[in-house]
C-alpha cells in the first residue's frame, strides 16, 4: 500500500498526466478506501466504489484489481470535491502516513486526464465560466435574466442545453454589482488606522449575492481597515477544475496571480468571503503554477472571518455592538475545515452579547458545480438531509453559513435565506443595512417535498 514514490498532483509534470501511472495510483489508493470503509458515509464516491468492490467479489473476480475504466470513471463522477474524507482519512501527507492517501487530489487528477481525453462536456463549460454569466446577467440586465431564472419552463429549456437542473436554486443576478457599489461608497475616515488589505470578492458575491461583499467592506472599515479592491480579479478558476479543465484553471490562476500579488508583496491582506475560492487561492494556487508569486499571493490569503478571528483574538476587534443576534444557527462548511482554520464565524459571531451560535458540520453536497447538474440533482439533495434535519431542529433568529452555495440548498430546503456571518456582524455593529445590494435568493424549491 506504500506508494512506489510520492503520487504525482503537479499539473507541470508530464507524469501528471501519464495514464498508466494514473491507473496505478487510483488501484492503490481506492485500494487502501476499500480496505478501511471509513468514509462510507461522506460522499456517493465511497458506497459506489464499495458496491463495486462487492459485486465483482461476489463473481470471483477479486476486488479494486477487477476494475476496468468505467469503474473508475463512476466513482470519479460521484466525487463532488467537499474534501471531507482527505480532512478525516488517517492515512494522508499532513499525518505524515507513509501511504500518502489524497483521493480528493486524486480524482481532480483522473478528472483531468479525462477532459484532455475526451474534451470537456458543453455541461462543464458552462458551469466552469460563472464570471461570464455574471457579467452578462448582472447590472441593467439583471431583471430579464431574473425573470428567466424564475420561469420553469425556461428552465427545463436551459437544462436541456446546459445539463443544470431546472429544480437547483440559482443565485439571482444583481442589478448592482460589488465592484459598483464600492466605487459609490464612502469609507469611514478612520479606514487604514490599522492597515490596508485588498478584497478577492468571489463569482457569486460580485455578480449574484452582494451583500456580503458590502459587509465585509463595511466591518473592516468599522475595525480599521482601508479596503483595495483590484477591479481585474477574475474567477479563482475551481469551476473549471470541477470539470477537469485543469488548463483554464492555470489560466485564471495566472490571471489573479497578477492582479494581487502586488497586494500581497506589499504586506496586505488578500480577504475572501467565500471558503472555496479562497482555500482555492491558499492550496491550489501554488500547484497550479509553481511559481513564487503564486505562493506569496497563497500565504497572504486569509478568510474574512478568520481575520476577524485575529483581531478578537489580539483584543483589538471592535466590541462596540448596537444589537444582540439571538440564536444563530451557523453551517460550518466543508472547505472551511478543509483549511484547518476551526470555526472563526462562530468565535467571532459569539463576542456579539447575548447571542448564542449553534454550529452544524454537515455538508450541502453543491460543492462547486456539482449539486447544480441535472443528473446528480436528486442525490445532491439526499445528501444534504442531514444538514437541513440538524438546521431544522434548531430554534434560530438568524440562518448563516460562509458557503453561498450551501446557503441555496438551505433556502431551497427550508425557505429561509441564510445571512454571511459577516453580515451578521455588520448589523450587530448597526452600520449600513447592506440588503438592498441584492433581490432575494429564489426559494425555487421550497415547496419540494422533503427527501427522507
Amino acid at each position: 500500500m506504500r506508494p512506489d514514490k510520492p503520487p504525482v498532483f503537479d499539473p507541470n509534470d508530464p507524469l501528471y498526466w501519464d495514464a498508466r501511472d494514473l491507473e496505478h495510483e487510483l488501484a492503490r489508493v481506492l485500494g487502501i478506501c476499500h480496505g478501511c470503509r471509513m468514509c462510507v458515509g461522506f460522499c456517493p464516491s465511497f458506497p459506489e466504489l464499495f458496491a463495486r468492490v462487492d459485486r465483482y467479489v461476489d463473481r470471483g473476480k477479486g476486488e479494486v484489481d477487477a476494475f476496468d475504466a468505467d469503474d473508475y470513471a463512476a466513482v470519479n463522477d460521484l466525487c463532488y470535491q467537499c474534501k471531507l474524507c482527505y480532512f478525516r482519512c488517517p492515512y494522508t501527507p499532513d499525518d505524515d502516513h507513509p501511504f500518502m492517501v489524497d483521493f480528493p487530489r486524486l480524482m481532480l487528477r483522473h478528472k483531468a486526464q479525462r477532459a484532455e481525453r475526451d474534451g470537456i462536456p458543453v455541461q462543464d463549460r458552462v458551469l466552469g465560466e460563472p464570471q461570464i454569466l455574471g457579467s452578462l446577467g448582472s447590472g441593467p440586465a439583471a431583471a430579464m435574466a431574473n425573470l428567466v431564472t424564475r420561469n420553469q419552463l425556461l428552465r427545463k429549456m436551459q437544462e436541456g442545453v446546459t445539463g443544470v437542473s431546472a429544480d437547483f436554486n440559482v443565485p439571482p443576478f444583481a442589478s448592482k454589482t460589488i465592484y459598483e457599489w464600492w466605487r459609490q461608497h464612502d469609507a469611514r475616515p478612520s479606514a487604514g488606522e490599522k492597515g490596508e488589505v485588498a478584497l478577492f470578492a468571489t463569482c457569486i458575491v460580485s455578480y449574484h449575492l452582494p451583500a456580503a461583499g458590502a459587509a465585509a467592506i463595511q466591518v473592516l472599515e468599522h475595525n480599521g481597515y482601508a479596503v483595495h479592491f483590484p477591479k481585474d480579479q477574475t474567477c479563482c478558476g475551481m469551476p473549471n477544475m470541477d470539470g477537469g479543465n485543469v488548463r483554464a484553471a492555470q489560466a485564471k490562476a495566472e490571471h489573479n496571480v497578477a492582479v494581487l500579488y502586488p497586494h500581497a508583496k506589499a504586506g496586505r491582506p488578500i480577504v475572501v468571503p467565500g471558503p472555496t475560492c479562497s482555500l482555492t487561492l491558499r492550496q491550489e494556487y501554488p500547484e497550479l503554477l509553481g511559481t513564487d508569486e503564486a505562493t506569496t499571493v497563497a500565504a497572504a490569503t486569509v478568510d474574512v472571518m478568520e481575520l476577524l478571528r485575529g483581531l478578537a483574538r489580539d483584543g483589538t476587534l471592535s466590541l462596540e455592538f448596537a444589537k444582540s443576534l439571538g440564536t444563530v444557527a451557523y453551517h460550518a462548511p466543508c472547505h472551511t475545515r478543509m483549511q484547518k482554520l476551526g470555526f472563526p464565524a462562530m468565535q467571532v459571531l459569539k463576542k456579539v452579547p447575548d447571542t448564542e451560535v449553534h454550529v452544524v458540520q454537515e455538508c450541502s453536497a453543491v460543492d462547486g458545480t456539482w449539486g447544480m447538474k441535472s443528473q446528480y440533482y436528486e442525490l445532491g439533495r439526499r445528501y444534504a438531509q442531514k444538514l437541513v434535519g440538524e438546521m431544522r431542529a434548531i430554534d434560530y433568529d438568524w440562518l448563516s453559513t460562509d458557503c453561498p452555495l450551501s446557503g441555496l440548498r438551505l433556502a431551497q430546503e427550508l425557505g429561509v435565506e441564510p445571512r454571511h456571518p459577516v453580515e451578521l456582524l455588520n448589523d450587530a455593529y448597526g452600520l449600513p443595512s447592506v440588503r438592498g445590494t441584492q433581490a432575494a435568493t429564489v426559494h425555487r424549491g421550497s415547496d419540494q417535498e422533503a427527501i427522507g
